[in-house]
């Protein structure tokens, strides 16, 4: 994946955001990625937050478990490691299973950075910085030689999405509301990569799916990253309060049936989103993902 459009074709406009093979075993993770990739969708994001399995082990795990499914990170934390083992992590997958990984890239927040020992304060530095340390980096592999990894970040505000555009094929952005990806496209451009995260309940009656909302946007919403980010767009603190307002969960997450989850991915694309990745919520993640298969593969 050399080019962002190259990547936009290989991943698709369907792909799927899981946090689930964190719990698994590796071998039920192999078994959930290969169920995936028998689905027909042809993308698995994976998460690195404070307490996750090391996300290059856990991508290589699921890699070698599957034939076709690109494996893309979501992201890997800069915090987690130094910018020569994030380089060189990326091009040990890119060699050993070509075009079947991306990485993900990003700074994460101020709470998990204070317990690694790191200083928050100044994220669009740090990775300014960061990626070019990353480009740097030295490698004895066989694609030595090769530029450096193919990467998007993760980026919300306009300044991080303007660095996604520069130094990256695009950009990554989680936890937002469709009006944010026709502010992340305008800014971006036309030719860099834009894959957003869409949270979706699908099938639960309404007081089951009401509940995992609520748990997903509580955590988000305590996340400053994430609040400031809706402020930006316009949302006012009534809305972040808590679990959020009525109106600001239905924005993140798309609950009722697969038809409300799929208008919601076609709202992203004709926003501007190359790819929309499907994070579903609120157990039995593998019937859900089998309905919206059904619907959009």
């Amino acid at each position: 994946m050399k080019t962002a459009r190259e990547a936009a074709t290989r991943l698709g406009r369907i792909g799927v955001w899981s946090a689930d093979p964190e719990r698994m075993t590796a071998a039920d993770a192999g078994r959930f990625a290969r169920e995936l990739e028998a689905l027909g969708f042809p993308v698995l994001w994976i998460q690195e937050s404070l307490g996750s399995k090391e996300i290059f082990a856990h991508a290589a795990i699921l890699l070698a478990a599957t034939k076709t499914l690109i494996i893309a990170t979501g992201i890997a934390n800069t915090w987690a490691r130094d910018p020569v083992a994030m380089a060189n992590g990326a091009k040990t997958l890119i060699e050993a299973y070509p075009d079947r990984f991306l990485l993900g890239v990003g700074a994460s927040h101020k709470s998990s950075v204070a317990v690694r020992g790191g200083d928050y304060r100044k994220p669009l530095e740090h990775m300014r910085a960061y990626l070019e340390a990353m480009d740097r980096s030295p490698f004895v592999g066989p694609n030595r030689d090769e530029p450096p990894a193919s990467r998007v970040l993760a980026a919300l505000g306009p300044q991080m999405l303007k660095l996604a555009a520069q130094r990256s094929l695009g950009a990554h952005p989680y936890f937002v509301p469709v009006e944010h990806t026709s502010f992340a496209r305008k800014i971006l451009g036309s030719e860099p990569l834009l894959a957003v995260e869409q949270a979706a309940v699908v099938g639960l009656d309404r007081e089951k799916a009401l509940a995992a909302a609520k748990r997903h946007t509580k955590y988000y919403l305590a996340l400053e990253n994430y609040s400031n980010n809706l402020r930006r767009l316009g949302w006012a603190d009534a809305d972040l309060a808590d679990s959020g307002s009525d109106k600001l969960r239905d924005a993140i997450v798309a609950t009722g049936d697969v038809a409300d989850t799929v208008a919601r991915a076609a709202a992203h694309h004709a926003a501007g989103a190359d790819h929309v990745c499907l994070q579903v919520l609120g157990g039995d993640s593998i019937g859900q993902l089998r309905a919206i298969a059904k619907a959009l593969l």
